[in-house]
């Protein structure tokens, strides 16, 4: 609440225009304090805001007034597959399910290698 009343915002007005405000929070350093309200006054500073009169009026929002998205590499570039990595989890589980079915397992791989022994046999 500070932050937006130091950022010259109101806490109504603020959630109207997509700032959330809550009102336990608190600051404990200056510092991102200071970063905090930053922040805010550059957020204001780029933001569009139509009114309602024109709204009401039919007045179209031309494509320049929108905010362009950026890019961080060239569309033609492919992007980088990321694996994630495996977590203990599913590493447990897996283990698990090994335990589990190795039985089964190793029965279907004796019965289907003894159905291509009776293939070639044949």
């Amino acid at each position: 609440m500070a932050e937006v009343k130091a950022a010259g915002l109101s806490a109504k007005y603020a959630r109207t225009i997509g700032i959330a405000v809550d009102h336990r929070r608190q600051n404990k350093s200056q510092e991102t304090f200071d970063a905090n309200v930053a922040r805010l006054n550059e957020y204001q500073s780029k933001l569009v805001i139509f009114s309602k009169k024109s709204a009401a009026e039919g007045v179209q929002v031309s494509a320049a007034a929108t905010f362009p998205v950026e890019q961080s590499a060239p569309e033609s570039a492919p992007r980088a597959v990321v694996v994630p990595e495996k977590t203990a989890y599913r590493t447990l589980r897996e283990a698990r399910d090994e335990k589990r079915y190795k039985g089964i397992r190793e029965k279907r791989a004796k019965e289907k290698a003894e159905a291509e022994a009776d293939k070639k046999k044949k």
